[in-house]
């Protein structure tokens, strides 16, 4: 594939390290601010995108040092699926957005046979209204793949835990109960089986990447039982601490359990256990097209939508050795 990186004059592109969290921080919240009318990412988003395992991370300044755009690849289980993500300064930033896809999708094309895949599926999150960056993943070769919705719920602060039916009980989960994680990873693993969402990382793979976060609430994590079988489990993230909201990492339900309540008994445990934090919303992201009838039941618990946004796809081969 040929690359064109071509940036105006005076402009750059180099690796990302951890000194430049802040610059991306300034970076992603103009967006955000342009875009959706609020911040929507935090540093420990940003951080760890850095550190994760397998990551690729490029940053382009202008002639006054500034960060103009940020170009990302996430692919922490070495699969056959890599996220792209692209940034820019708005007004000012676009130049640096086809450069950096095309110096990414060089670099996911390499990856491919590195990591022994004769193809990778690449994918990219696009808000609706950022049009210029539709066109750009076009040109390259992108198409329109599904809809995503971030959602979020208001918490009034007295928010009570439900009581759990007869037969299920809820345990939290975390260190050092690794039989307990292990559950938890393999229910996961199976539920999202039926979904386009399915769990590439192996367990050790999987620990390791949450054990690279900075923090992890696991006071917030539960397994659910059922006759004492494991049937649903929903996973937190401190992503959106900054902003005072509590984040629904994962929920899943094993399929022969799905229609009881288990997810919506997961759901306004953690809503509960979010307003005792003195947290002021929940939040989660969802595939519109998910089949399990997911985006249903957080309308239903009384989420709602507070944007959408089109996830584009790209099927590459592996570069020549």
């Amino acid at each position: 594939m040929d690359v064109d990186t071509t940036l105006p004059g005076g402009w750059a592109v180099r690796p990302t390290t951890l000194d430049d969290v802040p610059a991306l921080l300034a970076l992603t919240e103009a967006s955000d601010e342009a875009y959706l009318g609020e911040a929507d990412t935090s540093v420990e988003e940003i951080r760890e995108t850095l550190v994760a395992k397998h990551t690729g991370s490029w940053l382009v300044t202008d002639p006054t040092g500034t960060a103009v755009g940020w170009g990302s690849l996430e692919n922490q289980a070495a699969a056959d699926r890599e996220h792209l993500g692209v940034y820019a300064w708005p007004g000012r930033g676009e130049p640096a957005m086809r450069p950096l896809v095309d110096l990414m999708l060089a670099r996911v094309a390499v990856r491919a046979r590195e990591f022994g895949h004769a193809r990778v599926t690449v994918r990219s999150g696009v808000l609706p209204v950022e049009k210029e960056l539709a066109a750009v993943l076009t040109a390259a070769g992108f198409g329109f793949h599904s809809r995503h919705a971030r959602m979020r719920i208001a918490l009034r602060g007295d928010e009570t835990a439900p009581v759990p039916p007869a037969g299920v009980t809820l345990e939290r989960v975390g260190p050092p109960d690794e039989p307990t994680l292990r559950t938890c990873f393999a229910l996961k693993a199976e539920a999202f089986e039926d979904t386009d969402h399915r769990e590439y990382r192996d367990f050790d793979g999987w620990l390791a990447a949450l054990q690279a976060r900075s923090s992890v609430p696991w006071d917030e994590w539960r397994l659910a039982r059922v006759d004492g079988v494991p049937a649903g489990v929903l996973f937190s993230t401190n992503q959106q601490l900054e902003q005072d909201e509590g984040w629904v990492g994962a929920l899943a339900v094993a399929r022969g359990y799905r229609g009881r309540g288990l997810g919506r008994l997961l759901l306004r445990t953690a809503f509960a256990q979010y307003a005792a934090k003195g947290r002021t919303s929940a939040g989660l992201g969802v595939d519109m097209t998910n089949p399990t009838g997911a985006y249903g039941l957080y309308l239903s618990v009384g989420m709602t939508p507070v944007y959408e946004a089109d996830v584009y796809q790209l099927e590459l081969p592996a570069a020549l050795a």
